[in-house]
C-alpha cells in the first residue's frame, strides 16, 4: 500500500481508537515460534521440558506465552506428539496460546492431527473466543488474535476471507490489538527466488495489509516460519518475525522473544532459555 493510500484509508477510521490500553499496567509475554518438537529427536523434547521449567521459574510474572506455529512436527501416527506438546504447556503457570504452522497443517504420519483436532486440543483456554480456525482473547484491555495462515498440506500461507473478516470484526472493537500467526508479511530477508518468497511470505500480504494494517489500533504482529529474526515496521505497525526456537546451537539456549507493552510503547528483546 502506498503512503498516500494508507493515510487516506486511516482517515476513514475513528480517530478515538487508542494505541495502547487505558490501563497503565504493562502487558508482558513471550513469543516462541518454530519449536519443531519431534519425538524422533529427543533434544527437541528436552528443550520443551526445559522451557516449561524456565517459564515457571523466570517468567511466572508474565501474562501469557504465544506459540507461533510449527510447534511440533506432526509426523507420528495419531496425536501422541500433540498431546506431549500440550502436556508441556499445561505445566506452565501462565496461559499459553497456540496457532498452527505448516508442520501442523501438513501431517505426514497416518492419522496425524488435522485442523479440527488441533482446535480441540489447543483452543480450550479460558476466555478464548473461537471462530473456525481463528481465536481471540483479551488481557488488560488488549486483544490478541490467533489467525491461521496455513494452507492444508503446503508450506505456503494465506489468509482466507473468513480470517480477514474475523480480524476486521475484532479490530472494529477499537481496542489495541496484537496478531499472532505463522507466515510473515514481508520478504525481510531480501530473497530473490520466487519459489522461496511464495513459500515464506503470506501470499495475499498486500490485501491483508490494505484490509487490516490501516487500523490504528493494530499495534503489533508476531510471525515465524523463516527461522530468521527480524523487527520491521509496516506503516505504524510493528511487525516481528522471531527466530526459530529450534535454532539453538547449544541445548537449553533456545531463542524466544520477551515483549513488554505499555504507555511507553512496545519494548522487545530476543533472549534464550
Amino acid at each position: 500500500m502506498q503512503r498516500r493510500d494508507f493515510l487516506k484509508a486511516t482517515l476513514t477510521l475513528p480517530l478515538a481508537f487508542p494505541l495502547f490500553a487505558k490501563e497503565d499496567e504493562k502487558l508482558r509475554f513471550l513469543h516462541i515460534t518454530d519449536s519443531h518438537m519431534d519425538l524422533s529427536m529427543p533434544h527437541t523434547v528436552k528443550a520443551m521440558e526445559h522451557l516449561a521449567d524456565v517459564v515457571n521459574t523466570r517468567f511466572s510474572h508474565i501474562d501469557f506465552v504465544l506459540f507461533g506455529g510449527d510447534n511440533f512436527n506432526n509426523t507420528v501416527p495419531g496425536d501422541k506428539d500433540a498431546k506431549i506438546f500440550k502436556a508441556f504447556i499445561e505445566k506452565m503457570k501462565v496461559p499459553c496460546y497456540c496457532v498452527r504452522g505448516n508442520k501442523e497443517s501438513s501431517p505426514k504420519g497416518d492419522n496425524s492431527i488435522d485442523a479440527g483436532e488441533f482446535a480441540r486440543l489447543f483452543f480450550d483456554q479460558k476466555g478464548m473466543r473461537v471462530s473456525g480456525r481463528d481465536w481471540m482473547v483479551e488481557h488488560k484491555g488488549y486483544l490478541i488474535l490467533g489467525l491461521d495462515s496455513t494452507i492444508e498440506h503446503s508450506g505456503a500461507g494465506i489468509y482466507t476471507k473468513e480470517t480477514i473478516a474475523f480480524a476486521k470484526k475484532a479490530l472494529n472493537k477499537g481496542k489495541p490489538t496484537i496478531i499472532l500467526n505463522h507466515h510473515p508479511y514481508l520478504n525481510y530477508w531480501h530473497g530473490t527466488d520466487p519459489k522461496d518468497i511464495h513459500k515464506y511470505v503470506l501470499q495475499n500480504t498486500k490485501e491483508v495489509q490494505e484490509q487490516l494494517f490501516r487500523y490504528p489500533n493494530l499495534i503489533l504482529t508476531l510471525s515465524g516460519h523463516k527461522h530468521i529474526d527480524n523487527v520491521s515496521r509496516i506503516g505504524h505497525v510493528t511487525a516481528i518475525a522471531s527466530r526459530a526456537f529450534k535454532a539453538a546451537q547449544i541445548l537449553y539456549q533456545n531463542p524466544m522473544r520477551y515483549i513488554k507493552i505499555g504507555r511507553g510503547g512496545i519494548k522487545e528483546k530476543l533472549i534464550t532459555t
